[in-house]
């Protein structure tokens, strides 16, 4: 019976799960630990990155503005969506009677896809700051600043949310998942289901091919002038090599964490026969997949800022001290030299 004698919202499909597996699956403490150490992680990397970027040179600032926006938004999407999934995990509430009109699970479909897009756009954007710094220096020197960095930031999160949109203009929809405690895109056979979920893989698995590819070229350029023949005269910075060895580890834990939901998004809303029944049902082991395959993308908010603590020069000199011993390199950049002229 709903609440006044109404039907169940849109975003209600049919699920089969007991309240007692309930209370199996969604531990309020797992939830709770994983969101502190989420929280912690990203507070302790933004330290960091603020007393990092105070003096900090001009062509490293604009990386670490990324690097901050890509840390801000990891913060802020465990405290926006964890709230919600900490409270049902908590109280074990019926979705149907709080929300029966849906609308908190249209929110939380949004901040999914949103936050779930934000650090594989930004990693792009990265990316590519990298790959204009290290092979074309003298424009990027030019171009590059704070502001613009923190406007690429608001692009890429402007972008995210006008996709996270489109279920509330008429494009997808989002409905409750397995085990009652978030909302997502649904994998269902319907145009509209199928078109965003292709669209949120496509977009999602184009950032994370142009990352590999940029950051491959930017490896390979640092590679050649660091082994080149004006090695002696062009050498990368500490900095410059500090600042690829963790776009490299962000890639890796980007790639590990959410290639295979995106994998397994488009396996489904182009499986046939489809893997929603036409009332909306999936199977058990589908439902299962996609709560494990989240689980695991969600890791990318926790091990990102860590890669940053980890991976910097302080640290590594701590663990390997015959690096601290290296002779001082110079910039990247190439450097104007005066020639004798002849008299």
């Amino acid at each position: 019976m709903w609440p006044n004698g109404s039907s169940p919202g849109p975003c209600f499909r049919p699920t089969n799960i007991t309240g007692e597996e309930r209370r199996l699956i969604a531990s309020p403490w797992f939830a709770a630990s994983f969101c502190v150490v989420g929280l912690a992680s990203n507070l302790l990397a933004l330290s960091v990155l603020l007393g990092a970027r105070q003096g900090s040179q001009h062509a490293r600032s604009s990386f670490l503005t990324l690097l901050c926006g890509l840390v801000l938004t990891d913060f802020l999407g465990l405290l926006a969506t964890g709230a919600v999934v900490l409270a049902q995990h908590a109280t074990l509430f019926d979705w149907r009677a709080v929300d029966p009109r849906c609308r908190l699970c249209r929110f939380m479909g949004v901040l999914m896809v949103f936050f779930s897009l934000c650090p594989l756009l930004l990693g792009a954007a990265m990316a590519s700051e990298r790959y204009l710094g290290i092979t074309r220096p003298f424009s990027h020197s030019a171009a590059a600043s704070r502001r613009r960095a923190w406007a690429t930031v608001g692009l890429v999160w402007g972008s995210a949310l006008a996709l996270g949109l489109l279920p509330l203009l008429g494009l997808g929809r989002y409905t409750l998942q397995y085990p009652g405690s978030w909302c997502f895109l649904t994998l269902g056979a319907e145009p509209g289901d199928v078109a965003f979920g292709l669209l949120f893989v496509l977009l999602g698995s184009f950032s994370v091919g142009l990352s590999f590819l940029l950051n491959t070229i930017s490896v390979a350029t640092l590679c050649h002038v660091y082994h080149g023949h004006e090695a002696a005269q062009q050498r990368p910075r500490d900095s410059e090599v500090e600042m690829m060895t963790q776009l490299m580890g962000i890639m890796v834990v980007a790639s590990v964490c959410w290639m295979p939901l995106l994998v397994f998004i488009a396996q489904t809303v182009l499986r046939d026969p489809p893997a929603m029944s036409p009332t909306g049902q999936l199977s058990r082991a589908t439902e299962q997949q996609l709560l494990v395959y989240l689980r695991i993308a969600t890791w990318n908010q926790i091990l990102d800022p860590w890669v940053y603590i980890l991976f910097r020069r302080a640290v590594i000199r701590c663990l390997y001290p015959r690096t601290s011993a290296r002779p001082r390199s110079l910039s990247l950049q190439p450097q104007l030299t005066l020639r004798p002229s002849v008299v």
